[in-house]
């Protein structure tokens, strides 16, 4: 369950882009994030009511 967005987040990230996904903890579902994880497409798991937080910053952080 899940691969197929695990995988093309893995693209993502081989193609520069920072990449994160919802931490299985707040995840009703973990199936596609702990796939992007798996494969390494997901550069870190973040709780769903951080994840706006963590976008800004790594916004700001390009700047």
């Amino acid at each position: 369950m899940g691969k197929d967005g695990a995988f093309e987040l893995k693209n993502m990230r081989n193609a520069g882009a920072k990449t994160i996904a919802q931490d299985e903890k707040t995840s009703i579902v973990f199936g596609m994030p702990m796939e992007a994880w798996k494969c390494g497409g997901a550069e870190e798991l973040v709780p769903l009511q951080n994840i706006t937080d963590r976008l800004i910053a790594i916004i700001e952080g390009m700047k």
